[in-house]
């Protein structure tokens, strides 16, 4: 079995995530009391929320790419940005490592594929919702991106900064979500990808006919390939 890295804390509310269905699915395949084998660097959200601020990007890049050569460095057989919007660095953080990085994008972009959708609503931070990194590799994958209108993507960024990553999950957030959702799908998204991975934690299959694309299970689970590949 590989060893999983995971560059975590950006928030720590969802890199738990990662660590319960990664060894939930690793035990599900091998049995017994087989679990996976992880390391995990998590950063200090506050300084990387600061460098944001700051408008300093190459230094979250900096911070992100240092992490994870650390993980390299004790065993890591791949690594993973545990977060949507730190992925505008995973061309960076590749480059300085000489294991893959366990693109998330890349492995959403696959499950939507296998349901053969092809117009999808994305749900995010402004950054992945705004910025062509996120959408770009969607595009380049042939799957057309609905992002929320202006008021609604402030609204996202608001309740994940004030609340979600504060493990603040309300009942009133939750319902404007789903309004979004219900948006999108009237605008023809066939299926929506949650993409903070904190969002997954407020927003469930079961509250939208809908189909949502989790992105912290399916990030969990491409790992999970990786480490039990030959």
């Amino acid at each position: 079995m590989k060893t999983i890295g995971l560059v975590g804390g950006t928030g720590w509310i969802s890199t738990i995530d990662y660590y319960r269905i990664i060894n939930l699915e690793v035990n599900s395949r091998r049995g017994g009391q087989n679990t996976a084998k992880i390391v995990l660097y998590s950063v200090d959200f506050g300084e990387i929320d600061a460098l944001h601020a700051k408008g300093d990007f190459d230094g979250v890049g900096a911070l992100l790419t240092d992490s994870s050569k650390k993980l390299v460095s004790i065993g890591a057989d791949c690594v993973l940005l545990c977060a949507n919007t730190m992925h505008m660095h995973a061309e960076r953080v590749q480059e300085a490592i000489a294991v893959p990085l366990i693109h998330i994008v890349e492995a959403t972009a696959k499950q939507i594929h296998m349901k053969a959708m092809k117009k999808i609503g994305l749900l995010g931070t402004r950054m992945t919702m705004e910025r062509e990194f996120y959408r770009k590799r969607l595009n380049d994958a042939n799957i057309e991106v609905l992002v929320p209108e202006k008021e609604e993507r402030e609204f996202i960024q608001r309740t994940i900064n004030d609340e979600l990553v504060k493990n603040l999950f309300l009942p009133k957030s939750k319902e404007g979500f789903l309004e979004i959702i219900s948006r999108l799908k009237i605008q023809g998204a066939e299926g929506v990808i949650l993409g903070c991975t904190e969002i997954p934690l407020l927003v469930k299959q079961s509250d939208t006919d809908l189909p949502v694309f989790d992105t912290t299970h399916i990030h969990s689970l491409a790992a999970v390939d990786f480490a039990l590949s030959a």
